[in-house]
């Protein structure tokens, strides 16, 4: 079954559907989701989560907040492009929404890592290792088969899709209330955590699968399994151009903040960042810009130039596999479908990065120390939840903002609400909060 474009693009919001789409300004629906996340605390309290290298320093480099806006305008780029080439495609589409692509990538691009925990990846794995290898164990006989699968396979992009669509005490959190077509392509994997198998990847957590269901149904994307094994849909197509942004993104970014951190070296960089190019390019790019003195500058130049050709690439990988998109049968990312240069460019950067980058020592130092706060509080919030009438166990509790359902009736509800808890903190606001209770710092001292 091949999906309809006219189907997957859908003005319909999620907790509003019987409002009928009546545009009073010039704003799209999906330039509306864009503003309605910009403007959320949830969104700001990104710029004090780690991203790769720690916070703050002399030298600033990407907070997740400044990745999502990148990811999101080279996402805008991606969708739009793809957008007016599928118009050119499909005349027959004039009404379908094609020339919103670009807003609604950009969109699902700048909520695509709402949900991470602080202190990056070291975060997640604090949570779900907590359950699956650590204290945490013991609450397997507890919870209900589908949410003990959920927290031993925590992950940030099943808590995003939760972040943005879970109702809080009966109302959507931070006033979210979100297009299904921006929905959905921020999920890059469409099934649920009892599906994942070895890999802790996954799209929504038991308590939002009826909310992906309706989603995936009413966009009319192709459902795999429906039983009481799990959930599992095919990809949004625009999942695709929102991971090719994210992967470009990551990569690039990256190599340009470890050589400003000096943990790359100016040949190195050059090499990498040039690698993209054929050899006859690489003395035009040199001397493009023949005044700029400052080394560093040319690597900006350099990042841009090749930021620009992999998103040109993928519109071209995205544009000559529309049809196995649509039917759900495409495997893989774009960026491992690129030409065998860029492909092979890439893979360069991704093999320096994980040598020199992420087992540098200022990485894996704070790694080690989030990995450790966000343990210590995951033991002691669970502790306070399946306790609560203890007196510090109300103490914990009462550090929490209501929003949280720390006191509700079912155990698994307030297992996830600690989730909700940890996952939206900043990395200051956890150190803060790991000092205060183990004693290391008190108020006004």
């Amino acid at each position: 079954m091949t999906v309809d474009w006219n189907r997957l693009i859908s003005y319909r919001r999620l907790g509003r559907e019987s409002a009928e789409h009546a545009p009073t300004e010039m704003r799209t629906e999906f330039q509306r989701d864009y503003d309605r996340l910009i403007f959320s605390s949830a969104f700001r309290r990104m710029q004090n989560k780690t991203q790769v290298f720690p916070l703050p320093g002399s030298i600033f480099v990407h907070n997740r907040l400044t990745h999502s806006l990148e990811v999101s305008s080279v996402g805008r780029s991606l969708g739009t492009d793809v957008g007016r080439e599928l118009l050119v495609r499909h005349p027959e589409l004039a009404d379908a929404g094609l020339q919103d692509i670009g807003a609604i990538v950009s969109a699902a691009c700048l909520a695509h890592d709402m949900g991470n925990p602080p202190f990056g990846h070291s975060g997640e794995r604090a949570i779900y290792s907590f359950f699956s290898e650590g204290s945490g164990k013991e609450f397997q006989p507890l919870l209900p088969p589908e949410v003990w699968s959920d927290v031993t396979r925590f992950d940030g992009n099943a808590n995003a899709f939760r972040l943005l669509t879970h109702q809080f005490n009966g109302h959507r959190r931070g006033g979210f209330v979100l297009t299904y077509s921006t929905l959905a392509s921020i999920v890059k994997y469409p099934f649920s955590s009892t599906l994942a198998g070895s890999k802790n990847k996954f799209g929504f957590f038991a308590a939002e699968r009826e909310d992906y269901l309706r989603i995936g149904t009413e966009l009319g994307l192709r459902c795999l399994q429906d039983d009481a094994e799990g959930l599992r849909f095919v990809r949004h197509p625009l999942v695709y151009l929102v991971e090719a942004a994210d992967d470009i993104c990551y990569q690039i970014m990256d190599i340009e903040d470890a050589h400003k951190l000096r943990l790359l070296s100016d040949e190195l960089t050059e090499e990498l960042l040039l690698g993209f190019f054929e050899p006859e390019e690489h003395e035009k790019l040199k001397t493009a810009y023949p005044q700029m003195t400052d080394f560093n500058d040319r690597v900006v130049y350099y990042r841009s130039c090749v930021i620009n050709a992999l998103e040109q690439a993928c519109v071209r990988v995205f544009l000559d596999n529309e049809e196995p998109m649509l039917d759900g049968t495409f495997e893989g990312t774009l960026i491992k479908r690129l030409p065998e240069r860029l492909q092979q460019a890439y893979k360069k950067c991704s093999k320096v990065a994980v040598a020199k980058i992420y087992n540098s020592k200022d990485v894996t130092d704070i790694e080690l120390a989030g990995y450790h706060i966000i343990y210590t509080l995951m033991e002691l919030m669970t502790e306070a939840v399946r306790f609560p009438r203890k007196s510090y166990s109300q103490l914990l509790i009462s550090q929490a903002s209501p929003q949280y359902e720390l006191m509700d009736e079912r155990l698994e509800n307030r297992i996830m609400a600690v989730l909700d808890y940890l996952s939206g903190m900043t990395d200051v606001f956890a150190l803060d909060l790991y000092r205060k209770i183990s004693g290391q710092s008190l108020p006004n001292v």
